[in-house]
């Protein structure tokens, strides 16, 4: 079990790395545009990514 949560951990980490390193211009410009977000789109946006996550985790479980 701690071997699945550290590889996915790992696979996360590479997959949120791809943009700056890609692309560092647009990385910091969709960055400058998340700081102007109000806390609750923030929190909505996050929710649909944990919502996403657990659909997924489902789908392949």
């Amino acid at each position: 079990m701690l071997d699945t949560l550290l590889l996915a951990f790992g696979l996360m980490l590479i997959l949120e790395g791809l943009l700056p390193m890609l692309s560092p211009r647009r990385w910091r410009s969709l960055f400058e545009q998340m700081l102007q977000l109000q806390e609750g789109q923030i929190r909505f946006f996050g929710m649909l990514m944990v919502v996403f996550g657990l659909l997924v985790i489902w789908l392949l479980a």
